[in-house]
């Protein structure tokens, strides 16, 4: 145990002579929490509409005005023409076109259930989909308003409207930042331990100083133990840093035990640290290191449901999820914080990870060439 402490002392002395370490892991990762979690939404605004109306009656301006009325979407052009609605789509001007064919009042009063049809630009995709569905949903409420009416003035028709009421739980207001910050406050804490990890003995090996370790009696599980407690420490503070940061600036709320998101990212940590001394062990120069561990960390990023829904993924490409440790840091982060999730709601996201830290921390043992 004494040459473990030493080890971890020497570590912390070389951690706390790098001037660049204390604000790579307090004010980058703030700055970085502020930034991506206000610029990184799901949320679609400002929808660019064309609407095509052929009607020109009561209700098709009534629609227009209440389409228009709505702080999502703006409203391009209202033309009569359809080659002229695609000349601007095509020009990338708008995201969709809405139609209304003739006689839309006089078919909607007789109950002959008109159609409209919108054409939507689909390069982005997201914006196609999000905003078609903002727009089918005033449609609706359009539509269900129209009923009313109908009804009031027992006019006939052979439309029947379900009235449906919902309740958003766990983040009524719909915050994308309350979403957002815990899951990129896990990315931060994750991605910043494996590179600094990652870069750790290779930095060794190129000043030199490991030789000096390899000619002592210290055995490869001290020396990678060694390597790992420091820079786990530093996870720590990372994450509690985040933590304040998200609770102070974005105000996420905190429902569940927040001892269980500490409990989990360290056994989280350790997995990622494995991992990145893994690395550290076959890349000769610092650039290499980076790169391999770059390569890793987009897979990480892009595969663990920070932007895309796991569910939505392909299935052979969710259970690439189950060895991405950030994958499951992200759904710990949000269980805990926003549903007020306990351990037996974690429990696959601990048996992932702990397996993770077992598998990446025995590689690194293993992998670790002491020379004499």
């Amino acid at each position: 145990m004494k040459i473990l402490a030493y080890l971890i002392q020497k570590e912390f002395i070389q951690i706390f002579r790098n001037k660049a370490m204390l604000p790579m892991i307090t004010l980058l990762p703030i700055i970085q929490l502020i930034l991506l979690s206000n610029a990184a939404s799901n949320e679609v605004k400002n929808v660019k509409l064309v609407v095509v109306d052929k009607d020109h009656s009561a209700q098709s301006r009534l629609l227009t005005r209440k389409i228009s009325a709505n702080d999502r979407f703006s409203l391009v052009a209202a033309t009569l023409s359809d080659y002229e609605a695609q000349e601007i789509m095509q020009a990338n001007k708008t995201d969709i076109i809405l139609q209304i064919p003739e006689n839309f009042e006089r078919d909607f009063l007789s109950g002959a259930k008109p159609r409209l049809q919108t054409l939507v630009n689909a390069v982005n995709g997201q914006q196609a989909t999000v905003g078609s569905g903002y727009l089918n949903s005033i449609i609706g409420s359009f539509n269900g308003e129209l009923m009313s009416e109908i009804k009031q003035t027992n006019w006939s028709s052979q439309n029947a409207q379900i009235n449906v009421a919902s309740r958003n739980w766990y983040n009524p207001e719909l915050k994308y930042t309350h979403f957002m910050a815990p899951g990129i406050l896990a990315e931060l804490t994750a991605l910043l331990t494996i590179i600094l990890s990652a870069m750790n003995i290779v930095r060794e090996r190129e000043i030199g100083t490991i030789e000096q370790i390899n000619v002592t009696p210290i055995k490869k599980w001290q020396f990678v133990l060694g390597k790992l407690v420091p820079f786990l420490c530093l996870g720590v503070v990372l994450l509690i840093v985040g933590l304040s940061a998200s609770k102070l600036i974005f105000d996420i709320p905190i429902r569940g035990n927040i001892g269980l998101i500490f409990v989990y990212g360290i056994v989280n940590l350790v997995a990622v640290l494995g991992l990145g001394l893994l690395i550290s062990n076959f890349a000769n120069t610092q650039q290499q290191a980076i790169f391999v561990a770059f390569f890793f960390i987009l897979i990480f990023v892009l595969m663990c449901g920070l932007f895309t829904p796991i569910d939505s993924m392909p299935k052979w490409a969710q259970y690439f999820t189950i060895p991405n440790p950030l994958a499951h840091f992200i759904s710990v982060s949000r269980k805990v914080l926003m549903k007020g999730s306990g351990l037996a709601d974690i429990r696959m996201e601990f048996l992932y990870t702990t397996m993770l830290a077992f598998l990446f921390n025995g590689l690194a043992v293993w992998s670790y060439k002491k020379q004499s």
